[in-house]
């Protein structure tokens, strides 16, 4: 048996707490999952785990075999790191997280140059919007939409993410064209069910903030779908400049209350500090911050 596969699937049983769970981490069967386990206990001469139907825990060996198998790999991916790093090509696998809709509409195609120019790289793309720990989930870079506030990473801005209002032509020569945020008590405006008292978008007025309007005719929890709703007419349309720039451009949605958009908020590359960064994550913030100025619409201009 492998006894460093034998190591990691014993650490992944204990940390997700169950076979079912190692083996959906592993991408194994819970079967082979307890074969691992089960002769890394044979090799040992000692139980690792007590296990019944309902539940499982460490035994004292196992507790100190765990902390101590934990090191073993880290010193492992630690020796790997080191030679990687002699590499004069980027090589090996990247794992970067961005915001769903930016990282698909602008991270995704990025990427997808970065691998025609390093094809000994692999990438693994996680789009979510969840704020995820680069330390604790091993990953090398992410994308962020927002203020920064994080002393222990490396923030690097990208470009402006910039909002913009529009409508389809049909709904604006029916209803007419709003001019100030006044005028969208006379509107039906769509929305993003995302959106609360909390976090709800506000627009400069003439005189203080204008909420974007809470009693919207429709709500949907997909940006496609709100976004297909506004080109069938359906009414106001608040979203990313950057989702909507294909449409601008062909004149299916029309620019609206440009003067009374939401402040664009920064992006930024954030990755951890490492006095010798490996050349597959240089070559990317390097590809990405070089690319990027050449996306349509949301990057012209500033940054």
């Amino acid at each position: 048996m492998d006894k460093l596969r034998g190591m990691e699937t014993f650490i992944a049983v204990v940390e997700s707490g169950s076979f079912t769970g190692a083996a959906t981490r592993l991408e194994m069967s819970a079967v082979m999952v307890g074969k691992y386990v089960a002769l890394l206990e044979s090799q040992l001469g000692t139980r690792l785990l007590e296990r019944n139907t309902r539940r499982q825990s460490l035994t004292d060996a196992g507790r100190v075999y765990f902390d101590e198998a934990k090191r073993v790999l880290e010193q492992v991916s630690i020796a790997e790191s080191s030679v990687e790093r002699l590499r004069a090509a980027p090589a090996g696998t990247l794992r970067v997280t961005a915001p769903t809709s930016f990282g698909g509409c602008v991270i995704a195609p990025l990427t997808a140059s970065y691998l025609q120019r390093f094809p000994d790289v692999r990438i693994e793309l996680d789009l979510t919007n969840r704020r995820v720990d680069l330390v604790e989930e091993g990953v090398d870079l992410a994308i962020r939409i927002g203020d920064i506030h994080s002393d222990d990473l490396v923030a690097k801005y990208l470009c402006p993410y910039r909002m913009v209002i529009c409508a389809a032509p049909d709904y604006l020569a029916h209803h007419g064209t709003p001019h100030t945020p006044a005028d969208l008590v006379d509107h039906l405006c769509l929305s993003h069910t995302v959106w609360t008292a909390r976090n709800e978008w506000r627009l400069p007025g003439v005189e203080g903030e204008v909420r974007w309007k809470r009693d919207a005719i429709l709500r949907c929890n997909d940006g496609f779908g709100l976004r297909m709703a506004a080109i069938a007419g359906a009414g106001l349309l608040l979203q990313p400049e950057v989702l909507v720039a294909d449409e601008l451009a062909n004149g299916r949605l029309i620019r609206v209350l440009e003067s009374y958009t939401p402040q664009p908020r920064p992006v930024h590359l954030l990755w951890r500090q490492d006095l010798r960064p490996l050349p597959k994550l240089t070559a990317f913030i390097a590809h990405i911050i070089k690319q990027a100025p050449s996306v349509p619409s949301p990057f012209q201009g500033e940054g």
